[in-house]
């Protein structure tokens, strides 16, 4: 049953509870890993194995994404800072146990590459904290493959 979350901002990411980060590096300059986190939605189920929908609402300025497992979100941008930054905020999932929940993609340059720093920043009932930091290992193993197929699918 879907539910709707607090309305977060933009600061959430760095004073969540509970906040899982991750970096990886591709070689593809931050434009381009910008375009496909921010402007190609539709594409993210071409590189993210767990985004089974992800599609534009509200003319850009929100998206509906399905993961593996059934998990629904509909979100809102909050920022899409070309190249540097792309944040949203969940406001209704079927997730149990969930209060609030944002993400921030934040890209800086590195070489001729891209240094991408996946933010995850989640409140909620006890168990739903503590399942969210169980998950960080499942979570940083599909951060680190999706970040693989994005750098193929840019280099591509």
């Amino acid at each position: 049953m879907a539910h709707r979350l607090q309305p977060v901002g933009r600061e959430f990411a760095s004073v969540a509870p509970v906040r899982l980060v991750f970096e990886r590096e591709v070689s593809a300059p931050p434009p381009a890993v910008f375009d496909a986190l921010a402007r190609d939605v539709t594409g993210w189920t071409a590189w993210f194995r767990a985004v089974t929908l992800a599609r534009p609402l509200d003319g850009g300025a929100g998206r509906e994404i399905r993961l593996v497992g059934a998990a629904r979100f509909r979100e809102t941008i909050l920022v899409a800072e070309e190249p540097d930054v792309y944040a949203y905020r969940v406001d209704v999932t079927n997730v149990p146990g969930a209060r609030a929940m944002a993400e921030e993609w934040r890209l800086r340059p590195a070489g001729t590459g891209t240094r991408v720093r996946w933010t995850m920043a989640v409140d909620g009932v006890t168990p739903f904290r503590l399942a969210m930091r169980a998950a960080r290992p499942a979570l940083a193993a599909g951060f680190r493959d999706a970040m693989t197929s994005l750098d193929r699918r840019l280099a591509g």
